[in-house]
């Protein structure tokens, strides 16, 4: 009876550190060999990162794999090293999976299957793989796949036709609400009429709008989970495959407890907003602190993801600023000990309204005047940021961002936001939920009704629904597509269906020009959802 041990390492990447990404392969080796593996699996393109997008269309891309494969080669003879890098062969441009063996390259695996809907384009640059591979390691024949493969029974079909005893599944999965449950199913669906035990490896790490949580995993051949690495951090995963008279057969190893859904998302804003912000080189960041729900949340956020010394939070009142609001940001900025200035924005204000006095002669009081004071705000924000080395931290939710309930060029200003794709009433519960952790949110932060204080007694539902009729309109029309039709039958009154709908169609070129964010939900702005920004779909 032969074993096979598998190590399988959730590797955090940087898109197109190739050189740095191979170092992070060599580090996993060593943890490998500490572990006694005889094989080392790491996720899918992990020495280019995930998605490299169109550096994949650079000239020099062949030789920079090359250079690291070779690096790779150099330095690890006593074990099976399957790697994802991109590749030309041919003069086409394959997804490939690479086997190390001995020193030697000896073979590889091109991705079948390549998605081409929601944040995915690989149709857009790779040419899909033929052929299954199969290759023996201890005496087990196993079968490399690449991630979309397995969400389409046939290449796992045909590994197992040409031999495979067992199923290695290299991933860049990225993670929205409940993904990693998905693909545990999804794994157990694939291997029960196949009858062969699975290894699942995949990415952690943010990129962009993208949050891989990794959260790897093995499933018996009963479709069983039986191991489980940890989510949202650097980890390995040990995994013993055994040859036995019936088949192979995976034993049951360490399984990760994996976070209750409220902490699972937490932790992955955090995770994304920490890779955003270290990868891209800042110091830290740089926040609008209003006193509102907000900007509490992306300010904790902030401290867990970066430490409270890289954190500076500003307040930047004006006359419609209630006392309420100054005292519940100082508060906060005493519970999270982070740097806090007070800056107020009313000699500015003052100043345009001067300037633009002969021109506004005759008008109306409306969103003119209160739209100048959010630029002022971001005009400061972005003079900080640029005087200090610190990005700044967006904090406009997804119900105000998806109807446009915000500013161009105002409390939009921002390199990233953390809460982008957060609706408003998951924002109050994560809020009560890192309170529950220690506390670093004012309960009145909370339990006061939102407003964006830019008029006398101004509340945010004088101009939307309220947040539990809204989130759930938008949740229908965004992520599932429903019609109008499909709204009102669910029971929506016709003046929320038309006005929520028309709000989302007519803030398209707003959200154009929104900071990026971490994506968490089924379908989040940007890469996710690309509309034309002049449109004429009717509503009904």
């Amino acid at each position: 009876m032969s074993t096979l041990r598998i190590y399988s390492a959730q590797i955090n990447p940087r898109v197109g550190d190739f050189a740095g990404n191979c170092q992070q392969l060599l580090a996993a080796v060593e943890a490998a060999r500490e572990a006694g593996a005889d094989l080392l699996l790491t996720p899918e393109l992990v020495l280019s990162g995930y998605p490299p997008e169109d550096l994949l269309l650079r000239p020099a891309l062949q030789q920079r794999v090359q250079e690291q494969l070779a690096v790779l080669a150099a330095q690890v003879t006593d074990m099976t090293l399957v790697v994802g890098y991109p590749v030309v062969r041919d003069g086409q441009l394959y997804n490939a999976a690479g086997v190390l063996q001995e020193g030697r390259w000896t073979h590889e695996y091109h991705k079948q299957c390549l998605p081409n809907d929601q944040v995915f384009d690989e149709k857009r640059y790779f040419t899909p793989g033929e052929e299954s591979l199969v290759i023996k390691v201890q005496g087990i024949q196993l079968g490399i796949m690449i991630c979309e493969d397995l969400w389409h029974p046939q290449p796992a079909e045909r590994a197992q036709a040409a031999g495979a005893e067992a199923l290695l599944v290299l991933n860049a999965s990225p993670w929205h609400q409940d993904k990693h449950w998905q693909r545990v199913e999804l794994a157990s669906k694939r291997c029960q009429p196949l009858k062969l035990p699975l290894v699942y490896c995949n990415l952690v790490g943010g990129q962009d709008e993208l949050l891989f949580d990794g959260a790897s995993f093995a499933v018996d051949a009963q479709g069983e989970l039986q191991v489980a690495a940890p989510a949202l951090k650097q980890a390995g995963m040990l995994v013993e495959l055994q040859q036995e008279t019936q088949g192979v057969s995976l034993q049951a190893g360490e399984q990760a407890n994996w976070p209750d859904p409220l902490a699972y998302l937490y932790q992955a804003l955090v995770l994304g907003l920490g890779d955003y912000v270290n990868k891209s080189g800042f110091k830290g960041v740089v926040l609008g602190m209003s006193g509102g729900i907000d900007s509490a949340l992306s300010a904790a956020i902030a401290v867990d993801a970066l430490g409270k010394d890289r954190v500076q939070g500003v307040m930047l009142p004006y006359h419609y600023t209630s006392s309420m609001s100054l005292e519940d940001a100082e508060e906060e900025a005493r519970l999270l000990d982070i740097d806090y200035q007070v800056y107020p924005i009313a000699p500015m204000v003052d100043s345009f309204m001067t300037g633009l006095e002969q021109t506004f002669a005759g008008t109306q009081r409306d969103t003119t005047e209160e739209n100048l004071q959010a630029r002022c705000r971001g005009t400061l924000l972005m003079a900080l940021s640029n005087k200090l080395g610190l990005m700044v931290l967006s904090t406009g939710n997804k119900s105000e961002v998806a109807v446009g309930y915000c500013t161009l060029y105002g409390d939009m200003v921002g390199g990233y936001n953390a809460i982008k794709d957060v609706y408003k009433t998951l924002v109050f519960q994560l809020a009560d939920w890192r309170n529950q952790q220690g506390r670093v949110i004012p309960q009145r932060v909370i339990d006061r009704p939102p407003s964006a204080e830019l008029a006398p007694d101004q509340k945010d539902e004088d101009s939307l629904p309220p947040y539990s009729v809204l989130d759930k309109l938008l949740e229908g029309y965004i992520e599932q597509d429903k019609s109008a039709a499909d709204l009102l039958a669910e029971g929506f009154s016709e003046e929320d269906v038309r006005r929520v709908i028309g709000l989302v169609d007519r803030n398209e070129y707003k959200r154009y020009q929104a900071a990026p964010g971490t994506r968490v939900t089924y379908r989040g702005f940007g890469k996710d959802r690309r509309y034309p920004l002049v449109n004429h779909w009717p509503v009904f």
